[in-house]
C-alpha cells in the first residue's frame, strides 16, 4: 500500500548487539527532523511513542543459555508483539524506528497474528538466522530472521504462539556479504532466497528487487520490510554496530527502496541499528531519515 497515515513506533533497545549506542537510534532519527521530513511528502505521522525497555533486573545470560540478555529482549519483544498487534487491528501502516534487529522477533510475531501469508524482505550485510548452536557471539541481534521462522530458542520462538507461519519460500534476503556457516546451511535447508552483493554486483539492483517483489508478493497478503543500516557501505553508513565492507552504495539502497514503494505492496516497515555513537557528524542518521522518505514516497521530481 502507498500510506498516506503511519503509525510511527519507536523500540530504544540496544542489548541485542555487542556495541552501545543502538538504543540511541529512533531518538535520533526523530530529533534529525524525521516527522517534519515525512509530513513534507504528505504522509501524516500517528506517533505511538515507545516501547518500554526495563532491564533493570536484566542478567546478561540466564542459567543453561549463552543468548546474551535473553530474558530482557525476550519481554520487550513480547510487549513490541502485542503493540503491532493492536496497531493492525486498526489497518494502519506501522513504521517501527530500532534499536537493534532483534526487535524484528516482535515486529513479525505481531504482524504474523493477522497477516497468513506474510512476505519478508530482509535487507540486511548478514542473515540473522543463527541459532544457540550456530551463533559465534551469543548476540540475538543476529538471530531475529531464525526466530521468526520458528528457529532458535524456546523463550523466543514461544512469542510467536497464536501467529502465523513465516513461510521462509516468502522470504527474501537483500545484500548479504557476511553469512556464517550455520546461516548458510539454514538458508539451504529452508528455501529462504538470498541475494548477495555478488548478485547486485553482477545483475544490477534494478534486476534484484524486480526479483525480489516478485516472490514476496506472489500469493501473499502483505508484505513487510525489515531494513538494517548496515547493508549499506560502511562509507556510506558508518554509524553501525556491525559493519562489514562493500555493501550498496547510497544510491542502489535509495532506488531500492524506491522501487518498494512504486510497487505499492509494502504494508509495514522498520529500520534498525543506526548508532549514533559511532555516527559521523550525523551522517547515518541524516541517510536513514532519507531512505525512510524514499520507501514512503520520496521522488527527486
Amino acid at each position: 500500500m502507498s500510506p498516506s497515515v503511519i503509525s510511527l513506533l519507536r523500540v530504544p533497545l540496544g542489548l541485542g548487539g555487542a556495541r552501545p549506542g543502538a538504543e540511541l537510534g529512533p531518538k535520533s532519527l526523530i530529533d534529525a527532523g524525521l516527522i517534519r521530513q515525512l509530513n513534507h511528502i504528505h504522509v501524516h505521522v500517528s506517533d505511538e511513542g515507545s516501547i518500554s525497555i526495563d532491564s533493570s533486573t536484566d542478567s546478561s545470560a540466564p542459567r543453561n543459555s549463552k543468548l546474551k540478555h535473553l530474558e530482557t529482549i525476550a519481554q520487550v519483544n513480547a510487549r513490541l508483539r502485542d503493540k503491532i498487534d493492536s496497531l493492525m487491528e486498526k489497518c494502519t501502516f506501522p513504521l517501527i524506528l530500532g534499536g537493534d534487529h532483534s526487535i524484528a522477533i516482535g515486529t513479525i510475531a505481531g504482524l504474523t497474528r493477522h497477516y497468513q501469508r506474510l512476505g519478508v524482505i530482509w535487507f540486511d550485510a548478514h542473515g540473522d538466522l543463527n541459532t544457540p548452536d550456530t551463533s559465534p557471539s551469543g548476540n540475538i541481534h543476529g538471530m531475529s530472521l531464525a526466530v521468526s521462522l520458528d528457529q532458535g530458542h524456546p523463550l523466543l520462538t514461544e512469542l510467536r504462539k497464536g501467529c502465523h507461519p513465516l513461510d521462509p519460500a516468502k522470504v527474501v534476503i537483500v545484500g548479504a556479504r557476511e553469512l556464517d556457516q550455520g546461516e548458510r546451511e539454514m538458508i539451504k535447508r529452508l528455501g529462504i532466497t538470498c541475494f548477495t552483493m555478488h548478485e547486485i554486483d553482477r545483475y544490477g539492483m534494478a534486476a534484484i528487487m524486480e526479483k525480489t517483489l516478485e516472490i514476496v508478493s506472489d500469493g501473499t497478503d502483505g508484505v513487510h520490510l525489515s531494513f538494517d543500516i548496515d547493508s549499506l557501505d560502511p562509507y556510506e553508513a558508518p554509524g553501525t554496530g556491525t559493519t562489514v565492507r562493500g555493501g550498496a552504495t547510497y544510491r542502489e539502497a535509495h532506488f531500492a527502496l524506491e522501487m518498494m514503494f512504486e510497487a505499492n505492496l509494502l504494508t509495514s516497515a522498520e529500520f534498525v541499528e543506526v548508532n549514533p555513537l559511532l555516527d559521523h557528524n550525523k551522517q547515518t542518521v541524516k541517510l536513514a531519515n532519507e531512505l525512510i522518505c524514499s520507501a514512503l514516497g520520496k521522488r527527486i521530481l
